[in-house]
């Protein structure tokens, strides 16, 4: 279960400003606060948005839809501003080579954004998005978790032992809250350290050494 940002990318900034365009285009009001994006769902980010700038009369289904288009219109912005991060092609492809590994997203971001961010660097077909975790599924993180895992049994008829990648605090607490192997990369904002405090079974600086990644992964 893999998140996105700053875990497989980053995406320079696009999603944000459609973020912001969206919320002015629906809402009539002026950007006036930004949240902390950091290892949250849309869902949650999209209730703390509209509180903080007193919108009353806007439903998080209308907001996202007019948010996917704003990502759809600048979605080659992906690779133009963001990056792959070190390490991320060789270990997916690593792990999608082996029988007993099925990897997909768990993710705060809606599924259309999701999708647009990973196909900007040519990774979709290395996850089985139909069982992913999405931030429209619930607000709070760890439910993500579980959501993802309940498709996966649904669709492949058996238990999976499950693994969660990510590189924030919420993602390690995700993956203890349901069971998860909690494996955290320190290529976004949160430290090494704060990661292990966090309970993370395993930390890595990032995912350039592959056999370690892997190892770690399918420990």
């Amino acid at each position: 279960m893999w998140d996105i940002d700053y875990t497989l990318l980053r995406g320079g900034g696009v999603a944000g400003e459609a973020w912001k365009t969206a919320f002015t285009a629906v809402t009539g009001k002026p950007w006036a606060m930004t949240p902390d994006f950091a290892g949250r769902t849309d869902l949650d980010l999209c209730h703390e948005t509209f509180a903080s700038h007193g919108v009353t009369d806007c439903t998080p289904e209308r907001f996202f839809a007019r948010y996917v288009q704003e990502v759809q219109d600048s979605r080659h912005l992906f690779a133009e501003q963001g990056a792959l991060l070190p390490g991320v092609r060789q270990v997916l492809d690593a792990l999608a080579a082996r029988e007993d590994v099925v990897q997909t997203l768990v993710t705060g971001n809606v599924p259309e954004v999701a999708a647009a961010k990973i196909a900007a660097f040519g990774l979709q077909d290395a996850f089985d998005a139909e069982i992913g975790g999405y931030g429209t599924d619930d607000a709070v993180r760890a439910t993500l978790v579980r959501r993802s895992r309940e498709r996966a049994e649904a669709k492949y008829g058996e238990k999976f032992d499950l693994v969660v990648i990510g590189d924030t605090v919420n993602d390690v607490t995700g993956a203890l809250a349901n069971g998860a192997l909690a494996v955290a990369v320190a290529t976004g904002r949160t430290r090494m350290a704060e990661l292990t405090l966090a309970g993370a079974h395993v930390v890595l600086p990032d995912l350039s050494n592959e056999t370690v990644a892997v190892g770690a992964i399918t420990s």
